[in-house]
């Protein structure tokens, strides 16, 4: 981290961003990655709302949130120093999950072939492989399907187009056939 960063912090901050170097990260497992990660990410939230409501503040006398900067430099680069330490430590905690997920992958696998029954397809015995039953057949269609099938979508459209058509002929008349 640059040194200009670094010393815009005070010894509290020092610290927590001493926890974030490589070597310190390397010897934390997911739940303390995990913790650090909040704790910083609170420490740049605080200084990034400081630095905005500091600078929205001035907006009136200097014109705009921009030009109020140079004034609240120290709440910026504590804010941006917070940043880059963030994303050191959210990429080890990401890699730390992606470890965690695949040994967790590996136990459920070792635990799914260790309970496998002898009797299953696959086993090295000849097993006839069950039929599947569905469920029975009923005369009459229920729920949705009574509704939407596409010989009752086709009977609708008909008599649709029937009644446009018998409408159409009436309108077509003229008032004197009425």
């Amino acid at each position: 981290m640059d040194r200009s960063l670094l010393a815009a912090l005070n010894d509290a901050e020092r610290l927590l961003v001493a926890e974030a170097e490589p070597a310190a990260l390397g010897a934390l497992d997911e739940d303390a990655a995990i913790d650090l990660q909040a704790r910083i990410r609170r420490a740049r939230d605080k200084y990034v709302s400081q630095y905005r409501r500091t600078a929205s503040a001035r907006v009136a006398e200097q014109g705009g949130r921009g030009k109020a900067r140079p004034q609240n430099a120290r709440a910026a680069a504590k804010a941006e120093a917070f940043e880059r330490v963030l994303s050191q430590v959210s990429r080890r905690v990401a890699a730390l999950a992606r470890q965690s997920a695949a040994q967790l992958r590996a136990e459920r696998l070792a635990a799914a072939r260790a309970v496998k029954q002898p009797d299953w397809p696959g086993s090295g015995q000849m097993v006839p492989k069950p039929r599947r039953e569905g469920p029975p057949a009923t005369p009459e269609p229920l729920g949705d399907r009574a509704l939407r099938s596409p010989d009752r979508e086709k009977e609708r459209a008909g008599t649709q187009a029937s009644g446009a058509r018998w409408q159409a002929a009436k309108d077509n008349r003229g008032p004197t056939a009425r």
